[in-house]
């Protein structure tokens, strides 16, 4: 179960829910590269030769080189699955970081501006930074969110229901 899921309040459900978008594991996976590539090119050649010390030396030169691209590759997807952003029905609940935790929880009532900023390469593939601004709080950035403009459109119209539905009552 998520940390959106675990911190709900009664009555309230989620509406739309993202993270980081997956360009976050291009640069883990260019460095795994540098290791696994390496790594395996040593490791089939010790096999290819298992006659000497030498070669066994290689072969574990070329395991230890692939299980460090693999912490690579599996360190960027924990921080991918780490981070955590979700509208629901009455506040915006974002969540980054596994071992160490950095929540913020607004209320959509007290939510004062969201800005998105995304570079060219963020237009096409679909990610930016989100600006989230509290009613007379700092701005909290978060950059490489997958789907940003959908994010603050989610935002902006659970805030504009919510007006709507005050207004009706009175």
């Amino acid at each position: 179960m998520s940390y959106v899921e675990q911190n709900l309040i009664s009555g309230e459900h989620v509406l739309y829910k993202t993270g980081l978008h997956w360009i976050v594991l291009v640069g883990p996976v260019i460095v795994a590269s540098f290791f696994g590539f390496p790594g395996l090119f040593l490791l089939i050649g010790s096999i290819a030769t298992l006659r000497d010390r030498d070669t066994r030396a290689m072969g574990v030169a070329g395991f230890v080189l692939l299980i460090v691209a693999g912490l690579c590759v599996l360190l960027g997807y924990v921080r991918r699955k780490a981070t955590e952003m979700a509208v629901t029905n009455r506040r915006i609940l974002i969540k980054t970081g596994l071992l160490s935790r950095r929540t913020i929880e607004l209320l959509l009532s007290k939510v004062e501006s969201i800005g998105v900023q995304e570079g060219l390469l963020g237009r096409m593939l679909g990610y930016g930074s989100v600006v989230v601004r509290g009613t007379g709080g700092t701005p909290e950035p978060f950059s490489t969110i997958a789907h940003p403009l959908e994010f603050r459109r989610q935002v902006q119209q659970q805030i504009e229901q919510r007006e709507q539905k005050l207004n009706s009552s009175m």
